[in-house]
Formats: structure tokens, sequence, C-alpha cells
């Protein structure tokens, strides 16, 4: 038979799999003019794209196809998938994030045999992966590294406000902030529709002080409570004294560059403002001209009355319904997550994602970073998803994508009494959960 007629599973047992694929060394009949087009998030770490480029021509040497990367911003992620859905065409593979399998379930292939393969391997998957990942049992996307977050700041400036470590309180924080906004050093914030530091910071707002969009049912709306309505008024309080207030609509870009001017202090963030600081030691400079990142510390977010919460941005990989090449698509989400592939790829990272698995804890890559990252370590730990108190489903998504918990911020930072936010918030979330 001749190499036209075997399938791929015939073809890898009659060539020895992959290495027979490498010992030919050229693509197989079966795959030659066969394209694979993934879409992933442009990286905060840019050495990180680089080494992903880098590595499809190995990926494609491997699979005997070609791969194609394309990045993209991150806030076009989910208009891309919607369009591809509904015209049924477009990239085999795309990058999620949170728990967008819920809201594509019927648009996405199941994964299950890669997941359980990757997980077996590599010791189990963290908590947060099940609740984002899997719908009714199937394994809809392919988790594949988790941003961890902290707040950054500027260690010489918290000291002129009296503060020889970061707030452990909220209320700790107003009181540090207040005077550094007074210099011209204030906390910066977005409250804008952007996908990673505007709901990783009201999100988490919102639980520090004991609200919750939903009951553990996720079914009746409760975010009209006491204690979201102290979280939105110590907010109002806090954007007034405390943050540059044209932070409102910035997007993810925005606070890293601002920290990186000298124009805020403090701003919640994944570890990227670090790295790329170091990396860019001879450009990115202080006030006195000295590299900034001999400056810059990190903590987690300040607790309020109910505790201190996080939520980190967890990114996993979806292979399409209408993609005609499927098989494929998960043969290759093998590959990028075999430990010599995927470990290059996590290296670049320096922290800035942490692995799916507890594997990636161990890398001998963390005893070789400074101080002020090593904390992103086991960040995977212990994250929260939206849709608290209630299940993460699909009405979660909805309510995240349409920015309601942001938004109810944003308004009353704007002048809007924060009774009226809140039940501005609370119309909105019944009209997905509740219609």
């Amino acid at each position: 038979m001749s190499a036209e007629h075997l399938d791929r599973r015939d073809f890898l047992k009659v060539s020895g799999g992959i290495a027979g694929i490498l010992a030919a060394g050229r693509a197989p009949a079966f795959a030659q003019g066969t394209k694979l087009h993934w879409v992933r998030w442009v990286d905060f770490i840019p050495e990180s794209d680089v080494e992903l480029k880098r590595s499809m021509a190995d990926a494609s040497k491997a699979l005997g196809a070609e791969i194609q990367l394309e990045t993209i911003n991150a806030n076009d992620l989910q208009p891309r998938i919607t369009a591809a859905i509904q015209s049924g065409s477009g990239a085999d593979i795309f990058n999620f994030q949170y728990n967008w399998p819920h809201l594509y379930q019927n648009a996405v292939v199941d994964v299950s045999d890669v997941v359980n393969e990757v997980a077996k391997a590599e010791g189990g998957l963290y908590g947060v992966w099940a609740p984002s990942c899997q719908v009714n049992g199937k394994w809809l996307s392919m988790p594949h590294s988790i941003v961890g977050n902290a707040v950054a700041y500027r260690r010489s400036w918290l000291k002129e406000a009296g503060a020889s470590q970061f707030p452990k309180t909220w209320d700790e924080a107003r009181k540090v902030f207040a005077p550094l906004k007074k210099k011209g050093k204030p906390y910066g914030q977005t409250l804008g529709h952007t996908f990673g530091d505007a709901p990783t910071f009201t999100y988490t707002m919102l639980w520090a002080f004991g609200g919750a969009e939903t009951d553990k049912t996720g079914k009746k709306v409760t975010i009209n409570s006491k204690g979201t309505l102290e979280s939105v008024k110590f907010m109002q309080a806090f954007w007034k004294e405390c943050c540059d207030e044209g932070g409102l609509a910035w997007d993810d870009t925005n606070n890293n560059r601002a920290f990186h001017a000298g124009e805020i202090s403090a701003t919640l963030n994944g570890a990227s403002i670090y790295i790329v600081a170091k990396r860019q030691k001879d450009k990115i400079k202080d006030d006195k001209g000295e590299p900034l990142f001999q400056d810059i510390d990190h903590a987690p977010l300040p607790a309020g009355p109910a505790g201190a919460y996080l939520l980190f941005l967890n990114q996993s990989h979806a292979v399409m319904k209408y993609g005609k090449n499927q098989k494929l698509a998960k043969d290759f989400l093998r590959w990028l997550h075999k430990p010599e592939n995927y470990g290059k790829w996590f290296t670049t990272q320096e922290g800035y994602s942490v692995g799916a698995t507890k594997k990636w804890e161990n890398e001998p890559m963390w005893g070789k970073l400074d101080e002020p990252l090593k904390m992103f370590r086991t960040a995977a730990r212990n994250t929260r998803l939206f849709g608290y108190a209630g299940p993460s489903t699909a009405k979660a998504t909805e309510g995240f994508t349409k920015y309601i918990v942001t938004d109810m911020y944003a308004k009353a930072v704007q002048g809007m009494p924060a009774e009226d936010a809140v039940k501005w918030a609370e119309t909105e979330l019944k009209k997905i959960y509740e219609a």
C-alpha cells in the first residue's frame, strides 16, 4: 500500500511515529500541503513569542505539516473567535482565556484524550482548570498556562509615604496612596473594557468586601448586597484620593507604560512590568537614572473586611469543530506540551506564566529568578473564578464578557451614586441569570 493510502495512525505505526518522520528528513506524503493555523494573544513577554514562532519550524518538521502561528491583541480574540464560528471558517486552534469553553461549547472539539494524557504524565492539573475548561464531563480546551498577578510597586516611593512594606488591607492602602497621589505618584488602575487588569481587580474588590454575583446555585443574583455597596463606596473614595483618574479607559498595556515612565507608584499586573524593566535596564530608568527594576517589588492585593482574593488569567487552547485538521490539531497540542518543547517557552516567561500542572513548580528556573519574581511560583494554587458564589458557567462568562462588574465600579467613580451603580449591575446580571 502506498503512503498516500495510509491514514495517519497507520502511517505512524509503519514509520515508527514522529521519530520515523524525522529520520526520513521530509514530510510524510499524507501531510504534504496540510496547514494548521493557530491564533494566540500577543504575549506581554516579547521573547516568549519569539521562541514560540521559532519553534513552529520544529513542530512543522515533527508533524509533517505547516504550522502557522498568528498572534493578535488579546482584546481581539473574542471577536475573532465569534466571527470564525459564525462563518464556519478560520483558525484551527484558538487561544481561549478564563472559562470560554462554556461560552463556545457547541463550536469546539472534545480534547479530553489530550488533556488526560498530559495531566497523567505531569501529576495532575491545578484546581482552577476543571471548572474553566470542562463542560458536562468533557474537556473542551487544553489547559496551557496561568498568568499570576500581583501589585507591582515602587519600594522607595512607598517608603516616602511611611510604608516599609506593601499595605495588607485596603484601608491601609488608602492611607499610603493618598499622600503619594498628592506628590504626583498615584496608584494606577484601569476600569476599562480590557481582558486582564480590569476584571482581575474589580472582581477581587467585590469579593474582598463580601459581595458576590450569585448565590451558590448560580441561579439567583445576589450582587445587590451590603458588601457590594461597601466595596463600591470604598472604590469611589480610593479612586478620587489615590488613583490616576486618567486610568479609567486604559487597556492592559497602559499601566505597564505608565509604571515604566514613572507616572504611577503601583498597579495590579503580571510579572511583565518587572521582567521587561530588567531586560531593558539600560533604557528603563528611575528618576535618579538608575535601572528601574531595582526599585520594583510585588505583593498580593490587599484584604477587605471579607478577606483577600485572587483572580488569575488562565490560558487554554481549543480545537474548532469547523476545522478540517482536527486530528492534526490534537497532535500539535500533544507536541506543544511535551516537556522538552513547552519548557523552552516556559523558561522565557520567567514566572510571568506558570504551567497548567504543578510539575512546572519544580523547574530549576525558579531558583535562578530574582526574589520579586519568586512569589509567582505557586500563584496558580489559589484563584477564584468569576460567577462566584455559583459555578463558573456560560452565564458567568457572559457577565464577564459584558464587563458588568467592572462597569459597576466605573460608573460609580464617574459620579453615579453607589446605590444606583449596584442596582444597575443587578438589573444587567438578572437579564443573564434570571431571564
